[in-house]
């Protein structure tokens, strides 16, 4: 790999691109094939040149040499953290163009400089335009990858992959670096008097030297460095100020978080409060920050709101950005801003900024250059939690199939199936936990924030018969289209027209928006569970093509998605909402059912009766009917702003001699009530276990740190 260099005082390898330009050479190829990224190693190698002797370090993802170094001497571990100061330049996150990258030569088209990008995906098929890595056309050590860093930078690392394929092994041995300050004239960093050669992993390579013997000369890379103070450019001095927002930047691990939430609360004592939803497998507690003028109560009549982060624990841009939109809103309903004073007044916000903390600790131990694209993605026991909810859509359509009349069959309220509340279940805590949550509190509105794309998906995300890809709309599918709209179109990334795609998908042919089926079929997610098992309306947002940014980006994504998390959040004021009472005792009447003419899908009061039925624009006929009551209709109307139209109900008994009859004549409970009922049984059954469960894991942790300090 080669890298543009300009001479400087101190003794160290400086590169940059054209003007300051970095080359990877494949000096002895060897290459080899990468089946996956999950069991692919990134490798950072860390190099400084002085005139005597190169200094290197190679870091490897699988090294146990460097997991035994951080247990025997803590100071190696702040030399990596030094050495690792600088930031990526930005292949992976696409701050560094297409343009800004050459290379020697390339198999194809699909397989050129541009792919050659840390983490890029490929397709399923190989052969097209978007391949998994940069392939030279040749096998031979004259090989290179050139990145142009414009302007006079300080380089201090690389970090290499092979490609992504499942169908063939590609990656380099071992390189060398060079740097140039024109593109013309290279210079090879040097070990002493010799031309220093780099190593590469198994799964990885750059100008290549020697690469697997049964495939070719493959890579995807990031360069590490700083950039510096150029005399000659009189526009150096213009760097990116990120956000000006006084937000605390920066990656959080568990004990970090704690202290965040904490602090924010002590900021905020009147609006904020923290609580736990349960734990994690290995015992992380599930934190929640909860914002509203009236914190640790549900007030009649106003929506309850979440963000989730962190399923997959090396996304971990959802877990900054909400950590920072906590802050944010503390800071700014201080400040008197009526944007968000408003938000908070009329609006119950919860927080879940980590719903897979195990999984994030995985990945944080690694770093956001290291953790590779699923080092920290699943729960402690290997568990995807974006597909470990139950399957509640195919149970649906089947009921439907056989009942030949969709009518007769429950569309909403959906119970969760016998199996899922065994003990033997592979239901993790986490995903325990989080259904619970939802049976606690009556959300309305919901997303689920992820990362490694750029698009938003909404529901339903689980195909019919779970075909590969294929549209399955929900009954409020145009609303759910708006969701996806309103937070796409604001994000600054994804509203860009001139944007690069993250991997192989051209997601801005469908306006950064598509079903969740359309894309790849999940059955079991969290968005569809929350559909049909409750009231609450979930979107998933791929908030950036990095899942896991360095630090130095945070400010700027923070900037990118900060007006989407707002106007995303107000959205849960659209639509109807009201309270559904006796008219009588004037009580409200949970559970009632509140149905939309043309809309096949219902959702049912909460405990004190108050309802939210989130609509387009537009006039609605609704009935609502509950048991042991006369069903009422009206007609509501749905404005263009973002403010719910108010339709109460008012309910009278059925007579008690009609009821009388009911009884005598033996006519069958309301399919409607059978599922209400059975749906309260299995939550109860899914709580029991939860608590056996959790209740075992604990004794097994005090057992292992009882043998511990025996050992000790």
């Amino acid at each position: 790999m080669q890298l543009t260099e300009r001479k400087m005082e101190k003794s160290l390898c400086t590169l940059a691109a054209h003007k300051y330009s970095c080359v990877y050479h494949c000096a002895a190829a060897e290459s080899q094939h990468s089946q996956n990224d999950s069991n692919s190693c990134t490798e950072v190698t860390h190099y400084r040149c002085n005139k005597k002797k190169l200094h290197r370090k190679n870091i490897s993802r699988d090294s146990e040499e460097e997991n035994n170094g951080e247990k025997k001497d803590a100071s190696k571990t702040d030399e990596k953290k030094t050495q690792l100061d600088c930031p990526p330049l930005g292949l992976e996150s696409l701050r560094v163009d297409d343009s800004q990258i050459r290379a020697s030569s390339s198999q194809r088209s699909g397989l050129g400089p541009h792919r050659g990008r840390l983490n890029i995906q490929s397709g399923i098929a190989d052969g097209d335009l978007y391949d998994g890595a940069w392939c030279a056309g040749y096998k031979d050590q004259n090989q290179w990858l050139e990145v142009d860093a414009i302007y006079l930078t300080l380089f201090t690392g690389v970090v290499l992959q092979g490609k992504n394929s499942i169908w063939s092994w590609d990656w380099v041995h071992t390189y060398k670096v060079q740097l140039s300050n024109d593109s013309v004239t290279w210079k090879t960093c040097m070990n002493g008097t010799e031309e220093a050669i780099f190593e590469g992993t198994r799964t990885h390579g750059p100008r290549c030297s020697t690469w697997y013997i049964n495939g070719t000369v493959c890579l995807r890379a990031e360069i590490l460095g700083c950039r510096v103070h150029d005399p000659d450019d009189i526009y150096s001095s213009e760097q990116d100020l990120g956000s000006k927002d006084p937000l605390d930047f920066r990656h959080h691990n568990y004990k970090e978080m704690r202290k965040l939430m904490k602090s924010v609360t002590e900021e905020c004592p009147d609006i904020t409060r923290i609580y736990t939803i349960g734990r994690s497998y290995t015992g992380l507690k599930l934190y929640v920050m909860e914002i509203s003028d009236n914190p640790g109560k549900h007030e009649l009549g106003e929506p309850e709101f979440r963000y989730v982060a962190g399923m997959h624990g090396n996304e971990a841009l959802g877990r900054e950005l909400v950590l920072n939109l906590m802050q944010y809103l503390c800071k700014e309903y201080k400040k008197g801003n009526q944007r968000v004073v408003r938000l908070v007044t009329d609006t119950r916000i919860h927080l879940l900024p980590s719903m897979n903390p195990d999984g994030y600790e995985e990945a944080y131990k690694k770093g956001s250059e290291l953790a590779g694209w699923a080092e920290g993605r699943y729960s402690f026991e290997g568990i995807d939690l974006n597909s470990n909810f139950p399957d509640l859509n195919n149970i649906m359509w089947d009921a439907e199939e056989m009942a030949g009349d969709k009518s007769k069959v429950s569309n909403h309220y959906i119970p969760i199936p016998e199996y899922y509340t065994q003990e033997d279940a592979m239901v993790s805590p986490e995903t325990r936990a989080v259904i619970s949550w939802m049976q606690d509190i009556p959300f309305v509105l919901s997303a689920n924030l992820h990362g490694g794309e750029l698009v938003v998906s909404y529901p339903f995300d689980c195909t019919v018969g779970w075909a590969p890809q294929e549209d399955t709309p929900t009954a409020d599918n145009a609303f759910f289209r708006w969701l996806a709209t309103v937070y796409a179109s604001t994000n600054l990334v994804m509203a860009n027209p001139n944007r690069r795609l993250c991997h192989h998908e051209d997601f801005q042919a469908h306006n950064n928006i598509i079903n969740g089926g359309a894309w790849h079929t999940v059955p079991g997610s969290m968005n569809d569970f929350s559909y049909m098992h409750t009231n609450c309306f979930e979107v998933t947002v791929e908030l950036s093509c990095d899942k896991y940014p360095h630090v130095s980006e945070l400010p700027i994504e923070w900037e990118n998605n900060k007006e989407s998390l707002l106007v995303y959040m107000e959205q849960i004021h659209r639509g109807i909402k009201g309270v559904v009472r006796d008219k009588m005792t004037k009580q409200g009447i949970s559970d009632a059912v509140i149905k939309v003419e043309d809309h096949d899908h219902d959702i049912r009061s909460a405990a004190d009766g108050d309802y939210w039925r989130l609509l387009n624009p537009g006039e609605y006929k609704v009935v609502v009917w509950a048991e042991g009551y006369i069903p009422s209709m009206r007609r509501c109307h749905v404005g263009m702003e973002p403010r719910a139209t108010i339709c109460d109900f008012t309910l009278t008994k059925i007579p008690l001699q009609r009821l009388k009859e009911i009884r005598t004549k033996g006519l069958k409970i309301p399919q409607d009530l059978l599922q209400l009922r059975l749906r309260a049984l299995r939550l109860r059954k899914l709580r029991a276990t939860t608590k056996v469960l959790n209740q075992r894991r604990v004794g097994q942790r005090r057992l292992q740190e009882e043998r511990k300090a025996r050992g000790a």
